[in-house]
């Protein structure tokens, strides 16, 4: 049985497409899951192959559920994936969150999860029609931190998170408001 789907939107930015997930990107994303790079994503200590599989069936789904999800990122003239990041909300989250992860270490470092987190935020204000987004991340995620705090999101510590403490929640601006 083939499920047919529209048609996904596919983001651009200066360097980078933002598309959606494809059978071709399940490899990296198995490879990052089952890395130590991988653990913030994982609800198990010991992830096998399987884990990793219906994690990266949970992205696609997404898609199919909820009529948007998260992108897949890419070099501009490259259709290799290196990371996700996107609009995210599975059934027990309380509020839409921006996500992302970065698969390869090489593209660390380049301002490319900043570049397309603000498309991916414009996005989701403008054609999903969101009045509030934010980001769930582990206290001792710093480095997640400091992209959320440098889109101009702030801790918002009376606001309901999914799982177990200790988490922050990141509530990002609208995107008039970053550029105020």
């Amino acid at each position: 049985m083939t499920v047919a789907l529209s048609p996904t939107p596919t983001l651009e930015t200066e360097r980078l497409v933002l598309r959606a997930p494809q059978a071709r990107d399940w490899e990296a994303w198995r490879d990052f899951y089952l890395s130590e790079r991988g653990h913030w994503f994982r609800p198990v200590k010991n992830p096998t192959p399987e884990d990793a599989w219906r994690s990266f069936a949970a992205i696609t789904g997404h898609w199919v559920l909820r009529g948007w999800g998260m992108f897949i990122m890419t070099e501009r003239g490259s259709d290799q994936g290196f990371g996700a990041l996107g609009p995210w909300m599975p059934e027990s989250w309380p509020e839409a969150e921006i996500a992302w992860s970065v698969w390869s270490q090489d593209a660390e470092g380049k301002g490319y999860v900043a570049e397309a987190a603000r498309a991916v935020i414009a996005h989701a204000f403008r054609d999903l029609n969101w009045s509030t987004a934010v980001s769930y991340i582990d206290p001792n995620n710093t480095r997640s931190a400091a992209l959320a705090e440098r889109l101009g999101a702030r801790p918002d510590p009376g606001a309901a998170h999914p799982g177990e403490p200790p988490i922050v929640v990141w509530r990002h601006p609208q995107p008039q408001e970053a550029m105020a």
